[in-house]
């Protein structure tokens, strides 16, 4: 994955084509371009006859910019970077901050593709391609653009695995204020492949990724505790303080019912708005509520009051106590 920067400070991760692909796909564009050249110049010979050798061969010279640089660059500019070579193989040529292209860029491209691409019979184009580091020939550098792939295999699974049931909890007192948002994305991308990845790789990611997080927060991990099982833990203890923060502002403004917390510390529950009535709420509740606010509210106050719960919005779930 390369990681772009646009111009609004927004990082994009995309994958640049390499040399098979790109190459397949500039073979296509060539066939394409070769056979709209010999239909166009079969049809200027039999309308040409009439004139002259050295007329002839300024039609054909001019046919031949026309159909085999002036087409990839029409092409290219009207499509926003995807050629049919390119659809085909699912790339497109984007700028260096990942937004589509213009004329100058690929008219730029296409310019310079006649020397490294034409001229050379590809060989600069491919020597360019295997020592830039994102795949790119001449013309990208020259025209500050990139091509990437738009069909990216897509995990099929985004599961996060929970921890282990002994670490349930364990990390209510952790301070994850420190840690930064890119590094529970990259925690989280972690936990949902680290089952497609080698048993090594995935361990020395874990190991760094825990490193991380102990360097942020400043609290060493458990010791005998699987890198892996204390990220699942942690990233379970920021989902658990988000929901219960969430749900506590969605409390005052009457939008749940809070329910006991249970299993532990950082532990919580959940308990169904829809099956909550005030009939069901506990005395004790009931005995410790404020009353005088109550007692001098008017009779049609105190009855659109009494009315409210059953009006409130129906969310299925409460925050914890």
């Amino acid at each position: 994955m390369s990681e772009l920067v646009t111009g609004e400070a927004v990082a994009l991760e995309l994958r640049p084509a390499r040399l098979p692909s790109r190459a397949l796909a500039v073979l296509l564009d060539l066939l394409v371009a070769v056979v709209a050249y010999i239909l166009v110049t079969v049809a200027l010979v039999a309308s040409t006859s009439s004139l002259d050798e050295a007329a002839q061969f300024a039609v054909s010279l001019a046919a031949f910019v026309l159909v085999m640089v002036g087409g990839p660059i029409a092409v290219e500019t009207l499509s926003h970077g995807r050629s049919l070579g390119k659809m085909a193989c699912g790339l497109r040529v984007v700028r260096d901050d990942g937004g589509p292209i213009r004329f100058r860029h690929a008219l730029v491209r296409g310019g310079i593709g006649v020397i490294e691409i034409l001229l050379t019979f590809g060989v600069v184009a491919c020597i360019a391609s295997l020592v830039s580091a994102r795949g790119r020939r001449l013309g990208d550098v020259f025209a500050g653009t990139l091509v990437v792939r738009e069909r990216v295999p897509v995990s099929t699974s985004g599961f996060l695995p929970p921890p282990p049931p002994w670490l349930a909890g364990r990390f209510s007192g952790l301070d994850l204020s420190s840690v930064p948002d890119g590094l529970w994305l990259a925690i989280r991308q972690y936990l949902a492949r680290m089952q497609q990845l080698d048993p090594q790789v995935g361990s020395a990611m874990a190991e760094r990724l825990a490193a991380d997080v102990v360097a942020h927060t400043g609290t060493p991990a458990p010791h005998g505790v699987p890198s892996a099982a204390y990220l699942a833990a942690v990233v379970q203890e920021r989902q658990a303080r988000e929901v219960r923060r969430a749900f506590a502002s969605r409390a005052m403004t009457g939008g749940g019912v809070p329910a006991s917390p249970v299993g532990g510390p950082g532990a919580y529950a959940y308990a169904p708005a829809q099956n909550w009535s005030p009939a069901q709420a506990p005395s004790s509740a009931a005995a410790a509520a404020p009353q005088p606010a109550v007692a001098h509210e008017p009779e049609a106050r105190r009855d659109e009051s009494e009315a409210a719960p059953s009006a409130l919005p129906r969310t299925g779930f409460a925050p914890p106590a």
